[in-house]
């Protein structure tokens, strides 16, 4: 019983913390860290549902887009073939490297902050004017998600970031920066997997259901909340949240 909430909460908190530029490995990370989780909730059969739970809400919330894409607008289709490259490379090569030396509650301290400055710099000096996509739009926020691979940096957050600096308009960024995450998310989820099948790991049923769709009912209400908000204000919610969290984390690190 204890395993099944711990399942629900984390599900819960990658759902939401997928989607909203606070990081969601900067969260699953954190959270067992604090309260001292482990066990089948640190697996990677549990990483593999919250995986597709997330693909499950983008599938959702865009899959009248992704016809359109495929069957009419082949350009867009290209661009997002563009921006998932230096992702899926950089997924590859590093992912190991991450997942052993980067998962430190400092680093994910210092992107968190980072990113946060980054986040406030493009409100300050982007147009946020355009809702079209280019070539070198595509490219620079595809080389920007591959840094989402760092803990604490956040997907959502680093590319509507970099939508920001080339003068999209907030929700078109944000549209944007979620139809690039698909293809980078199904990646992650086949790539572990993978990994899984290869090692001949046993899955447990009730966890991965439980992880599964708490975090694509959870996805599903922070895509639309997210992509409402930022027809109508600016990043700075987050970024507040971003550097609160830093410092709790901080705090955290040396009081333990």
């Amino acid at each position: 019983m204890e395993e099944i909430f711990k399942a629900l909460i984390l599900g819960i908190i990658q759902g939401i913390t997928e989607f909203l530029p606070i990081s969601s490995t900067a969260h699953l990370v954190i959270i067992p860290w604090v309260f001292g989780w482990s066990g089948a909730i640190d697996s990677l059969s549990f990483d593999i549902a919250v995986h597709l739970g997330t693909l499950f809400s983008l599938l959702y919330c865009f899959w009248r887009d992704w016809m359109n894409i495929f069957f009419k607008d082949l350009k867009m289709l290209s661009y997002l073939i563009i921006g998932s490259i230096p992702a899926g490379l950089a997924g590859v090569v590093l992912h190991d490297f991450i997942e052993t030396s980067l998962r430190n509650p400092l680093i994910i301290v210092f992107t968190l902050v980072f990113v946060g400055i980054l986040m406030l710099i493009s409100e300050k000096v982007g147009k946020k004017i355009r809702k079209n996509v280019k070539f070198s739009d595509a490219f620079i926020i595809g080389i920007a998600q591959a840094f989402a691979l760092i803990p604490g940096v956040s997907r959502s957050g680093i590319t509507i970031t970099a939508g920001l600096f080339r003068g999209l308009d907030r929700a078109y960024a944000a549209k944007f920066s979620f139809l690039l995450s698909t293809p980078a998310i199904a990646g992650a989820g086949f790539l572990d997997f993978y990994k899984s099948m290869k090692m001949g790991l046993s899955h447990d049923y009730n966890l991965f259901l439980i992880g599964f769709v708490s975090a694509a009912i959870t996805g599903v209400v922070a895509i639309k909340f997210l992509l409402n908000f930022l027809r109508k204000y600016p990043l700075h919610l987050f970024i507040y949240y971003r550097w609160i969290l830093a410092g709790v984390i901080f705090l955290l690190y040396f009081l333990r």
